[in-house]
């Protein structure tokens, strides 16, 4: 699974629980793109969350 290049979001683990408040495991995963970003040495794709890219931590080449 991807990793945020800036803030390191990755996937979260828990459990669903239902009516009966059974529990059966269960994994969010982040909004994380594909993205070509501006670095000090040109452009470079990295894997960056769409909150980073929404705040401005990250320049889009």
């Amino acid at each position: 699974m991807a990793k945020c290049a800036i803030c390191e979001k990755g996937a979260h683990f828990g459990n669903n629980v239902s009516h009966s408040h059974r529990k059966t495991p269960k994994m969010w995963k982040s909004n994380v793109k594909s993205v070509r970003v501006k670095t000090e040495g040109g452009s470079k794709r990295m894997y960056v969350c769409t909150s980073c890219l929404k705040s401005g931590r990250v320049e889009r080449a």
